[in-house]
């Protein structure tokens, strides 16, 4: 049987009094995608985050690749330099593009590259020219943020994600600021990405992109990890009220 990408095992996490994971057990199958949905602060940004460490989880386990990150051992924090090691490995896309507006988007895709990686200008240059290709860009690379469209601004942060040449992508609602439009461009990259095996968890509200493109669905209600299954049994099939009460309002939202 094939290791785990990400383990995650009895994650907390606490925000003061707040109880924002409890108790998660999560595996990440490798070269496959599992997408975390549920109702808004339910904990899926926050569980998202922990798995690379830009928040520090309470108690609990989370190894990638078998190894624990975050920590030496419970309890005791990793250095900061085996930290950013480990999350050389780890691409991650946010709501928001997070683009350096005075530069192009070959240059912010470049930038990584010859700051993290240690490229020269010109190495860092031809790969950030493949991945802007990648994401159908390779017109637009000479444009800077203001000068592209809110879909162009966010395929350019994959593309500045996936030219790092990392095993895991993390994305955290990667349409959730777009127009509707626009939502479909950037899908139809991850798509591709998960047709060519990356392992990816993305927190979406895009419940066709988890039907059709998800391996594993988990669902998740107020810090709890209420259901993990198929896209067949968690959207079209749910046993438990929490998921049927979701789906049924995602659908009344979205029904015209």
């Amino acid at each position: 049987m094939q290791a785990s990408a990400v383990e995650i095992r009895k994650v907390n996490k606490y925000y003061g009094p707040f109880h924002a994971l409890k108790d998660v057990d999560l595996s990440i199958p490798p070269g496959k995608v599992t997408c975390l949905i549920g109702p808004s602060g339910s904990g899926k940004s926050t569980l998202l985050r922990c798995i690379n460490f830009l928040e520090e989880y309470d108690s609990g386990e989370i190894r990638i690749d078998g190894q624990l990150i975050g920590y030496e051992a419970p309890g005791r924090k990793m250095s900061g330099r085996k930290l950013r090691e480990m999350r050389r490995s780890i691409g991650m896309v946010f709501q928001q593009f997070n683009l350096w507006p005075h530069m192009t988007a070959k240059e912010n895709v470049a930038e990584g590259l010859i700051r993290v990686r240690g490229l020269s200008k010109a190495e860092a240059e031809t790969r950030a020219a493949e991945a802007l290709a990648k994401v159908g860009l390779a017109d637009k690379m000479g444009n800077h943020p203001a000068r592209l469209s809110g879909g162009q601004q966010q395929r350019v942060a994959i593309a500045r994600a996936i030219a790092m040449e990392p095993r895991l992508m993390l994305f955290d609602e990667p349409t959730s600021a777009l127009d509707p439009e626009l939502v479909g461009e950037v899908l139809n990259v991850m798509k591709t990405l998960a047709q060519e095996g990356m392992t990816m968890v993305v927190v979406t509200h895009e419940m066709g992109f988890a039907a059709h493109v998800a391996d594993q669905v988990a669902f998740m209600e107020k810090g709890e990890l209420v259901g993990v299954d198929s896209p067949g049994r968690i959207l079209h099939h749910p046993e438990d009220p929490r998921i049927q009460g979701f789906l049924r309002t995602y659908h009344e939202r979205n029904s015209f």
